[in-house]
């Protein structure tokens, strides 16, 4: 009896978990790579998910794969988004006697970087000539991507494109941030680790779980200070402004 190779291979592709099984490999592989690499100048290259995005992006367009067929067999994945964003409170509550001293320095970060990271993207797209509707689109883009998308939609912008926009933040910031915070001074697991969550949000926060454990608490509080003040305070100040 022969094997129909054909057909064993569409059955493969379109398996319910299949956008599971090459997601979670691809990221597997990703993390090998940055782990293994010795190059100090490719390591921010090999960053885990930009280079499984890269890989599943791949993997998709040679399977003939539409986004929606993915998104369907990954369901698991986004279910478990939910518990993975609550897991973040275990760093926070073993780091808990250390945020509560400086709880008034966190806040004050939050105040001034959070405005800053929030304006500063604005300023350079308005500099560059970009229409109202994409400055109301990259305003949130510090967020993680459901509060950015609805946030984008309250004030005027494109909640599709946000998503976008917090995705290349995210990558950037944990491709560039650790680097360029030693560089410039910054060793302080704390700092790091607020400056990460502030502007990088869920990507930039496992990055900093990765350089230290309070560093990671802390990118875990500043990334959810910084959505609930983006969600609340944006809207209502581009009502005034606007």
């Amino acid at each position: 009896m022969s094997l129909d190779w054909h057909a064993a291979w569409q059955a493969l592709i379109h398996h319910p978990l299949f956008g599971v099984g090459i997601t979670l490999g691809a990221y597997q592989l990703a993390l090998a790579a940055y782990e293994r690499n010795r190059w100090l100048l490719l390591k921010p290259l090999l960053q885990p998910v930009l280079l499984s995005m890269l890989a599943v992006i791949g993997v998709l367009l040679a399977c003939g794969l539409s986004y929606r067929e993915y998104q369907q067999s990954a369901q698991l994945l986004i279910i478990l988004l939910g518990p993975a964003t609550v897991a973040l409170a275990v760093p926070l509550f073993v780091n808990l006697r250390r945020i509560r001293q400086l709880l008034w320095p966190t806040l004050v970060t939050l105040l001034i970087g959070g405005g800053v990271a929030t304006l500063l993207g604005a300023a350079l797209a308005w500099a560059f000539g970009a229409e109202q509707m994409i400055l109301m689109t990259m305003a949130p883009k510090s967020v993680t991507s459901p509060i950015a998308m609805l946030v984008a939609e309250q004030i005027g912008g494109v909640a599709a494109l946000a998503a976008v926009f917090v995705l290349i933040t995210g990558v950037l910031g944990a491709m560039c941030g650790p680097e360029l915070l030693r560089r410039i001074g910054v060793h302080h697991p704390a700092a790091q680790g607020m400056a990460l969550g502030l502007t990088a949000h869920a990507v930039g926060t496992a990055r900093a779980l990765q350089e230290h454990e309070e560093s990671g608490a802390f990118a875990a509080l500043a990334m959810s200070l910084m959505g609930v003040a983006t969600a609340v305070f944006l809207p209502l100040v581009v009502a005034l402004l606007v």
